[in-house]
């Protein structure tokens, strides 16, 4: 996933169509806090982070 930070705009945009109830906020790439994101997706979507990496990754 660290290679995607260069394109997150555009990951984040799709994650957003994808998953209407996530907010910019929740989806904040901050270097080093990879996981407290996906922590957060986690609880959110009710999905763990082996699962998001992989939707993350085929969008």
């Amino acid at each position: 996933m660290d290679e995607l930070h260069g394109n997150w705009d555009e990951v984040k945009g799709k994650l957003k169509q994808k998953f209407a109830i996530l907010t910019d906020n929740d989806l904040l790439f901050v270097d080093g806090k990879k996981d407290e994101m996906l922590g957060r997706l986690e609880l959110i979507l009710g999905r763990t982070k082996e699962e998001i990496n992989k939707i993350i990754l085929h969008l």
